[in-house]
């Protein structure tokens, strides 16, 4: 597994090496098969990092000696925990990057450049994933933060682009420095430098610390709040064919960063599992709360991670406050919620990024007013999208509603608890986590209904086609996982547990095997609700509930008026009655007022406002008319008015913006630094190799 560890990295390698090669005057190939076969490569490589994730798993731990030359640095290695993560962020990052070649479809220009890009930033993870020492974790890190960087201004002459890279860098160099305190904390205890080595640190005010910094440095990158604002931003303005890989599989090294810290450091104080509780519950709201009332389909998806990201977070807590108590039980329960969520938030979001892609090229556009109907247009497209808007909405029958409700039924063991505030922040979390996902429920409704069911359907643009039969294998790869993991969640449990068994004994975790094929909850005796019998029942029910109302109605039930799917009138109603996705958002908007700080203005439009009113709304009525939709002859008479109703970004409105003054002034001061005279910045040099070997004698 070694060899084939190593080849993995060799051949991502060469896929950078031959795709910027290609971009220079004498390079061989033409076109856009540079693109392409880089690509092509980047998913051979991802399949070879499953199967090394697998054989760990499986026992078969691949490893080398030292890469880097630095002292105490074990090189790379695999166990059971790195190698399940292998399997979860490379086993859809190759069907993302197949996808994106699409050997049967052109390429753009554009393109020039993204192989080698998704190359670094899958390098990158894959050396964070196996990283056996302090020193290659933080390298990897830095590398992988160095291609999101890329990714969110790959094209920085477009607007905005260059804002959201230097947004995405700044973040991505937080939470790196957390990393690196953290770490150094932990070394300067433990006096090593490998992993392992670290949790030898003594108990005492340094470790806690470094806990804290740790837990802070990968929840940055995870996208928790109130550091969440990068990625909505960081994700719409990356390419289409890069969202997939970046918020599918790269995000799941901060995961990863929160179980191998609580397999090296153990417990944490049990303030910081309650506050870090509390934090993910709250960010799974807020998340959900402004997906549901964006209108830029890019942005509804990026913001859905921030949802999924506090879900994960909720159910890794439980785990916190379980080994507080020194419950494995409970441990267990909360670990595998989270590790189920893990695997869903990476298939779907995967799935969703790739399509939403295809949907938005074709079209020209993401703005899902101007998706209407786009899902029929494009069928193998639209059905992965409608699957993976399903799945993370947790509906039934996807593998989304198994770790949901895994998740609630671990928030529900709050009776367990020895403390009053822990049971009530587990009351607290799983009231938060109960309307997050009702409201899931209503943001993705309203995508599958504009893409899916929306009419008049949009025609694509002239040259843009669907999903080639190579890459629809990809499409359906996922949307098979979405569906078929639900159907084999015993199977899917099975493998969990030996992959979190450095954490918590498989045994202990296996215990929410109801049965060889029936999955229950870790606590056998506290619930009878299976999604295993679920998957079999409800289809029954509903092939059963069919057959009856046909025959005791006699045929009469199917003799019913039809109406255009996804219209808010009934049959009758003249005029414009299509619902919109700001309309369909707005009970949203009024419902989580508290969260949104929602703002709506009703307004007179007078003179030259109104006549643009006119002409806009005239011009709609042909667009429909155009397309086959019933409108109304000739427009209402009357005042015109305008409503407008916007939202808050809370945190970044309240928390960073009033930071951007001292922020420039103290740019503007570290300028002055930059004399360019060598014997200043030697001097500077010496300052900061004093004030850290005072910190690190200070710590000894």
């Amino acid at each position: 597994m070694t060899a084939l560890l190593l080849a993995c990295w060799g051949l991502l390698a060469f896929a950078a090496v031959t795709d910027l090669a290609a971009m220079l005057p004498a390079g061989r190939f033409t076109g856009a098969w540079h693109a392409r076969f880089s690509l092509l490569c980047c998913a051979v490589a991802c399949g070879g990092m499953v199967v090394v994730g697998a054989a760990a798993m499986a026992g078969h731990q691949a490893g080398t000696g030292s890469l880097f030359a630095v002292p105490g640095d074990d090189g790379v290695g695999t166990d059971k925990l790195s190698g399940l993560f292998l399997v979860i962020t490379f086993g859809t990052a190759a069907p993302a990057t197949w996808c994106a070649a699409d050997p049967l479809r052109p390429l753009g220009r554009t393109r020039r450049g993204l192989g080698a890009v998704l190359a670094l930033l899958l390098g990158a993870a894959a050396l964070i994933l196996t990283a056996r020492g302090a020193f290659g974790f933080l390298f990897g890190w830095e590398l992988l933060g160095f291609a999101f960087y890329l990714l969110a201004g790959f094209d920085r002459l477009r607007p905005g682009r260059a804002a959201a890279s230097l947004l995405t860098a700044g973040f991505s160099k937080a939470s790196g420095a957390l990393l690196l305190l953290g770490l150094l904390l932990l070394a300067v205890r433990a006096h090593a430098l490998s992993l392992d080595g670290l949790a030898a640190a003594p108990h005492g005010a340094a470790r806690t610390t470094a806990y804290v910094l740790l837990i802070a440095g990968f929840a940055v990158k995870a996208g928790l709040a109130p550091v969440q604002v990068w990625l909505p931003t960081g994700y719409a303005s990356a390419p289409g064919p890069a969202r997939a890989v970046m918020a599918g599989a790269a995000v799941n090294v901060g995961f990863y960063g929160l179980w191998r810290t609580l397999r090296l450091l153990g417990a944490p104080p049990h303030w910081l599992a309650v506050l870090l509780l509390l934090t993910g519950a709250a960010s799974a709201l807020l998340g959900i709360a402004h997906a549901a009332v964006q209108d830029r389909l890019s942005r509804v998806v990026a913001y859905s991670s921030v949802e999924n990201a506090g879900l994960i977070v909720t159910g890794y807590s439980v785990a916190l406050i379980g080994t507080t108590m020194r419950e494995p039980r409970l441990v267990a329960v909360g670990l595998l919620a989270a590790t189920l969520q893990v695997i869903t938030h990476a298939l779907a979001k995967t799935l969703l990024f790739t399509t939403a892609h295809r949907l938005g090229h074709a079209f020209g556009t993401d703005r899902l007013d101007q998706l209407r109907g786009t899902g029929r247009a494009l069928p193998r497209s639209g059905t992965g999208f409608a699957i993976g808007c399903l799945t993370l909405a947790g509906l039934p029958l996807t593998c989304g509603f198994t770790s949901e409700w895994m998740l609630l039924e671990s928030l529900m063991q709050q009776f367990r608890v020895g403390s009053l505030g822990e049971r009530l922040a587990m009351a607290a979390a799983g009231a938060l986590v109960a309307l997050t996902v009702g409201f899931a429920g209503v943001a993705f409704v309203r995508l599958v209904g504009l893409t899916a069911l929306g009419s008049p359907p949009r025609q694509p643009l002239p040259g843009a086609a669907d999903a080639g039969v190579a890459a629809s294998g990809g499409i359906v790869a996922l949307a098979l996982a979405c569906l078929g993991l639900c159907a084999v969640a015993p199977l899917e449990v099975r493998a969990v547990a030996t992959g979190i068994a450095p954490i918590v004994p498989a045994s202990v975790v296996r215990g929410a095997l109801g049965g060889p094929w029936v999955l229950g909850p870790v606590f056998p005796t506290f619930s009878v609700l299976s999604p295993s019998w679920l998957w079999i029942a409800m289809p029954v029910l509903f092939v059963a509930v069919l057959a009856a109302l046909t025959g005791l109605s006699r045929g009469r039930s199917l003799r019913v008026r039809r109406v255009p799917a996804w219209r808010s009138a009934t049959g009758g109603v003249e005029g414009d009655a299509w619902y919109t996705s700001h309309g369909y958002a707005n009970p949203t908007r009024r419902v989580l007022a508290g969260v949104l700080m929602t703002r709506a203005q009703v307004r007179t439009l007078e003179g030259e406002e109104a006549a643009r009113a006119d002409a806009r709304e005239a011009g709609a009525r042909a667009d429909a008319r155009e397309a086959g939709a019933p409108v109304a002859d000739q427009m209402a008479a009357g005042a015109r008015y305008e409503y407008s109703s916007d939202v808050v970004e809370i945190v970044e409105t309240y928390l960073y913006r009033p930071l951007l003054r001292p922020l420039r002034i103290a740019v503007a001061a570290a300028r002055r630094l930059q004399s360019g005279r060598l014997d200043a910045y030697l001097t500077y040099m010496l300052v900061v190799l004093i004030a850290v070997v005072a910190l690190v004698t200070a710590l000894a």
